[in-house]
């Protein structure tokens, strides 16, 4: 079954195609990838899956749900954990706090959402700042706790805006394992938006390239990869044009003045 499938998914802002005419096909159980230039559309991609926003055109099924059916619609978000590009906590809670909230919003017994959150703490190796208040994390460490938020109630679908955007390297690799079991292990669909393509290579199982809203490539990896680079094809696919990136005054032999 597939976790994701949209038929000419549209979405206008002023007249304008954000999203255009978007046919995605995401197996369930996959690690897909959803990569684009700035301004490609991705966002507005995620927030249309999510159901933050209603397509203009075009249907979109999450899970099985038609997301047009608003019954249908208020169950995927049950079924679905979010980390958006614009985090959005409540700053003045500790992290524990938050988590444990998260859980019980999500229909979790208090005592339940306090053990999970005290896991997820220890995984994203936020123990020891589990009192302070979110206000007070740095971009990286709130980016941990949104991940853990959105694991909380045990999703069967995973949506990762940027999510690995401010946060080090050693953190990253951890993070990077614990979702490639929860995929492995058949746990979940994962749908993810990243600018790290390396990063992205080493963990997709399948991928999407979306540019100027419309959807250009898309496949398992390798079909998409080829003999290349996932980098080296993203480049082809989206035709970025390098010739003007020159700096005159730092390249022409006198000019610097």
């Amino acid at each position: 079954m597939l976790a994701i499938e949209t038929h000419g998914l549209t979405r206008l802002f002023d007249g304008k195609p954000a999203v255009s005419d978007l046919s995605l096909a995401v197996p369930g159980g996959a690690f897909y990838g959803f990569l684009g230039p700035n301004g490609a559309g991705k966002s507005t991609t995620m927030k249309l899956l999510t159901g933050l926003l209603a397509p203009t055109s075009g249907r979109a099924s999450v899970l099985g749900h038609d997301l047009a059916d608003g019954r249908r619609a208020l169950e995927v978000k049950r079924l679905v954990g979010v980390v958006p590009d614009g985090l959005s906590l409540f700053e003045r809670l500790t992290g524990v706090e938050q988590l444990r909230l998260h859980g019980q919003l999500y229909g979790l017994p208090r005592a339940e959402a306090a053990r999970r959150a005290d896991e997820l703490l220890v995984a994203m190796e936020l123990t020891g700042d589990a009192g302070k208040l979110v206000g007070d994390y740095s971009h990286g460490m709130k980016k941990k706790l949104a991940l853990a938020g959105a694991l909380i109630h045990g999703p069967r679908l995973l949506f990762l805006d940027e999510p690995f955007e401010g946060i080090d390297a050693v953190a990253v690799s951890g993070i990077r394992r614990m979702l490639q079991e929860l995929v492995q292990g058949g746990q979940m669909t994962i749908f993810l938006t990243s600018h790290v393509l390396e990063v992205v290579e080493r963990l997709v199982t399948h991928v999407g390239i979306i540019q100027h809203g419309r959807l250009v490539a898309q496949g398992t990896l390798e079909e998409v990869r080829g003999a290349g680079t996932l980098e080296e094809v993203f480049i082809r696919t989206i035709g970025e044009d390098l010739t003007n990136r020159r700096l005159s005054w730092l390249v022409e032999p006198g000019a610097g003045g």
